[in-house]
Parts: structure tokens; sequence; C-alpha cells
């Protein structure tokens, strides 16, 4: 593992102000709110706290908001599955395209949607799922391909440090970053 390219990532479905201060300057968001993914007032506010804040922010499965709104890119859930949606736009110049993925297939699924990152989950035992990928098989999945994986799930203060371990260029959390900021990594 790389600690220059060492990313953080956390993800927030609201313009949360104590939540968000509790997060260091190094940490990346991705805005992931299905319920109203399109809620022009949270984006704007988010995209302002984090030019101020200097942190970079994506947007969760629109790439039409994130280029007007001319964010830093775009995060692609697993469970977008269409190949050809990235043609349809002509992306600015450091615009990075993130996608998440469980197992191999979709790996190459998301490749083939051009995601420079991607997400490899779950890394480590979480509670909503018995299947959990460990470092070994983290490792043998990321073999031979040219994308930097991140790996997300079940990362908490127990298994941080396990972290370097993965074949990863950075961490992705939704509780843990929250909780308590991750000032002291």
């Amino acid at each position: 593992m790389q600690l220059i390219n060492f990313k953080v990532y956390c993800f927030v479905n609201e313009f949360n102000l104590t939540e968000l201060s509790q997060l260091s300057k190094n940490i990346n968001i991705i805005y992931r709110n299905y319920k109203d993914p399109s809620n022009f007032k949270t984006i704007s506010k988010l995209k302002e706290y984090c030019k101020k804040n200097g942190h970079k922010l994506y947007i969760s499965n629109n790439f039409k908001l994130s280029i007007k709104f001319n964010l830093n890119g775009v995060y692609i859930p697993s469970f977008n599955k269409k190949i050809n949606f990235v043609q349809n736009y002509s992306l600015p110049k450091n615009f990075n395209i993130i996608g998440s993925a469980h197992n191999r297939a979709e790996i190459h699924l998301k490749i083939r949607q051009r995601c420079n990152k991607i997400f490899l989950s779950p890394a480590f035992k979480i509670k909503k799922s018995k299947n959990f990928l460990g470092i070994t098989r983290f490792n043998f999945m990321t073999l031979n391909h040219k994308v930097n994986f991140i790996a997300l799930g079940g990362i908490n203060e127990k298994n941080y440090k396990m972290i370097n371990l993965l074949n990863s260029n950075g961490f992705a959390t939704i509780g843990w970053a929250k909780k308590n900021g991750l000032r002291k990594t």
C-alpha cells in the first residue's frame, strides 16, 4: 500500500454540519441518497462546504448532476449494470469515476464502465451479511487489474490496521468516519 496515494472516502446521505465537521480534511465525501437523489439544495450546500474545507465531492449514480455541479466525479453502485451511459457525456478533465463491486464479474463490469477506482466489499465481516472477502480473497480478486481498489465494508477501530495487508489504495466507510472523524488515523 502506498501511503502517498492512500484515499479515504465517507458516504453521506444528507447535509449534516455536525457530522461533516467531524471529518478530517483528507476525507473524500460521496453523497448517496436514493430517496431524494437530485436534491439540488443539499448538493449545493455540500459542494460549498467541501470547497471551503478541502474535501473532494462525488455524487452517487448521476453523471448529469455531477457534471452540472462541476463535482470531482461520480460513484457508480454495484447495482448499476449499464455499460454505455458513460459515452453519453463529455467528461471534464479531472473527472473520476468510482465503482463498487462484490465479485470478479462486477469488477470486470466496472472496468468496462471506465471506473478509475473500484470499491471492493465487504472487505471484513459485517452484521448484514455472512459473506466477506477477508485479506486473502481481497488481494486475490485485485490481482492483474490496472485500476485502484478501495476497501469497503466492516472497517472499524479493531481491524483498521489490517488495511495495510490489503492490496488497496484506501478505504471507504459509512458509520465509523462519522463517529470518530478518523482524526487519529
